[in-house]
């Protein structure tokens, strides 16, 4: 009997770490739910926005590339240890039902809706007739920038093939309004465009603008102006680096503006150039 009693209590001992097993990850994934804060798109990993290639790969393919991007990330961040589920839609859609769970996933998701949704082009127009004249670029966010005092660099740099100002074309990624335009000590003359979603989209280092004016409205792929290296001075200063396109993309918040790398949308977009000839 004494026997008997001492099995039935290890069976019991047995069941209880199974269900304490079961129990901790189900509740560390409750509790990461809830820790989906209004201040999480401020936060490095958000603002990082770190991709891959397979993932960009899957976004083209989808019809909301933006709720993908902000839920890979999540899972990227929050559930780091488990291995991310294949690509497909059906995966999405079960993540998603978790993570809805928390109050501030449908402000998380419009975030996402702000840098994805309205992108549609590559922001370098490319000639035809010279097809040697290309841009490189890399994530370099927050590579490290001294002009005006040390920070980090919060864009991403498309560097001219030629060094020559004002023979590449920039074009708008998005539908939009112009909201600024102008000189920038920093940026030299930019021109930032506030996309249908709410995304700020700031072109800058421009040698010269296209016939634009704030307050137009603009179509994706519009031009609206030609790559320069203007910048690091007084109004006018030109030839302190060279020749490139510096991109940088923003949230507009009710109390900050927060920066988001571009390289991933770049590369998002990276099938998606436009082409002119001499004569158009």
């Amino acid at each position: 009997m004494q026997r008997r009693r001492g099995y039935m209590q290890f069976l019991i001992l047995v069941l209880l770490l199974i269900l304490e097993g079961a129990a901790i990850p189900k509740l560390q994934n409750d509790a990461s739910y809830f820790s989906l804060g209004k201040s999480v798109v401020s936060e490095e990993f958000f603002r990082s926005h770190e991709l891959t290639e397979e993932m960009v790969s899957y976004m083209r393919t989808s019809k909301e590339p933006g709720r993908a991007a902000g839920l890979f990330l999540l899972e990227q961040n929050f559930h780091s240890d488990i291995s991310f589920p294949s690509l497909t839609k059906q995966n999405f859609q079960k993540i998603e039902k978790q993570w809805r769970a928390s109050p501030s996933y449908s402000a998380y998701m419009a975030a996402c809706e702000k840098i994805w949704a309205d992108v549609r082009y590559f922001p370098v127009m490319f000639w035809k007739e010279e097809p040697d004249l290309t841009v490189t670029y890399e994530d370099s966010w927050m590579y490290e920038r001294t002009y005006g005092g040390k920070r980090g660099h919060e864009g991403t740099d498309l560097m001219a093939s030629e060094n020559k100002r004002g023979i590449f074309p920039i074009v708008s990624m998005t539908d939009g309004t112009v909201t600024s335009k102008g000189w920038l000590p920093k940026g030299g003359w930019r021109i930032g465009i506030t996309a249908p979603h709410g995304g700020y989209f700031y072109y800058a280092h421009l040698d010269s603008y296209a016939d634009v004016e704030i307050g137009d409205e603009i179509e994706a792929g519009d031009l609206i102006g030609y790559m320069g290296d203007s910048g690091y001075g007084d109004e006018g200063t030109t030839g302190k680096f060279p020749v490139h396109l510096h991109l940088g993309i923003y949230l507009e918040e009710p109390d900050e503006e927060i920066s988001i790398n571009p390289y991933w949308i770049l590369r998002y977009v990276e099938d998606s150039k436009l082409f002119c000839r001499k004569s158009d």
